[in-house]
């Protein structure tokens, strides 16, 4: 069936549907990953988006159900160059198409993908919708203008708390969008990992008395999670606390610093960041469209982007405080920055 991606400034690309041919309308992103599709489109980070995969082909190795970060798709809709419709993985479970239909995620294929990646980074981030209708201006117009993603965080962290398992150490996971492979990294280093719902009060989680306080990545805006940033406030000094993408920005607002949208975002698995403390480059799994813009008062920088130069980790000069912006988890991704886990248990009581 006839698809098209219209964006907020008009442009128009036409292509062929697949997966659940229904309207849907997000932000549209790209993501520059070779690989890692499956983890990407179930990654909660990537709620209320529309991903462009700038890779040509995707779809061909399938879908293995193991390798991914969620119970479902979390993205809006998904935009390739080509859509593979028969799998050649022996761990293939499923075809990414009929995945795409079981979950109700619209595709489009066939269209240029590097022309919209250009438009993107030229332009900046876009609204946009997935069309299989021919719908008039006026309603695509109002459709795309009504769009909001502010309760993102709400639609994907987790409903009640839960607990996995039997570690030395106690980590309270706070779920702004945590995914299955943060959770695995810390229960590959001996840990009991007690997972809290976002809108969970500090007195809630200070009551099972983790060594180590995790905030999560996620999707959305930080500076629109306004309770989540005062409950950090309130946890800030009596555990130790890391955070990862999401969680570093909240936590950087949290004490006093600024954060502000990226143009078209750091979204892919090859973004060189360098280690200020070891003097080493490592390229990295980034998945985000906010940055910390001002870095908070007695908080240093220990991380750069070597793409923007924009601030990758942070520490507290005092306080058992430290968190990053990429994905040492990767899923998808490099395996270089395992050694964050390393530091984050480091600061375990």
């Amino acid at each position: 069936m006839r698809a098209k991606l219209i964006l907020e400034n008009g442009s128009v690309f036409c292509g062929e549907g697949f997966g659940c041919l229904k309207d849907s309308v997000g932000e549209v992103v790209f993501n520059t990953g070779m690989t890692g599709y499956g983890e990407i489109f179930t990654d909660p980070s990537y709620y209320g988006q529309i991903v462009t995969m700038t890779y040509p082909l995707i779809g061909n190795y399938g879908v293995d159900l193991g390798d991914l970060e969620s119970a479902s798709p979390k993205v809006k809709g998904v935009v390739v160059r080509e859509i593979c419709h028969y799998s050649s993985s022996f761990k293939s479970e499923m075809e990414l198409e009929d995945y795409l239909k079981i979950n109700k995620v619209v595709g489009l294929s066939g269209i240029d993908t590097r022309a919209l990646t250009k438009s993107l980074r030229s332009k900046g981030t876009m609204k946009g919708i997935i069309t299989v209708e021919d719908l008039d201006f006026h309603a695509v117009k109002n459709t795309i203008e009504s769009f909001s993603n502010k309760n993102a965080v709400s639609e994907v962290t987790a409903k009640k708390k839960y607990t996995v398992g039997k570690g030395q150490k106690k980590i309270a996971v706070l779920d702004f969008g945590v995914k299955k492979s943060m959770i695995k990294a810390f229960l590959d280093r001996n840990c009991t990992v007690t997972v809290f719902p976002a809108a969970s009060r500090a007195e809630d989680i200070l009551e099972i008395d983790p060594d180590l306080i995790f905030l999560s990545n996620g999707p959305g805006d930080p500076a629109d999670l306004h309770f989540e940033i005062e409950n950090i406030k309130k946890l800030i000094g009596r555990k130790p606390i890391v955070g990862i993408c999401l969680g570093h920005q909240l936590l950087a607002l949290a004490l006093g610093g600024t954060t502000a949208k990226l143009k078209f975002g750091h979204r892919g698995c090859n973004h060189p960041v360098k280690d200020l403390t070891s003097g080493k480059v490592r390229i990295t799994s980034q998945n985000h469209g906010y940055y910390v813009d001002k870095l908070p008062e007695n908080m240093e920088i220990t991380h750069v982007s070597l793409n923007d130069g924009t601030i990758e980790g942070m520490k507290h000069k005092s306080l058992p405080i430290f968190s990053v912006q990429f994905h040492p988890e990767a899923c998808p991704g490099p395996e270089d920055n395992g050694y964050i886990f390393e530091e984050f248990m480091k600061y375990a009581l």
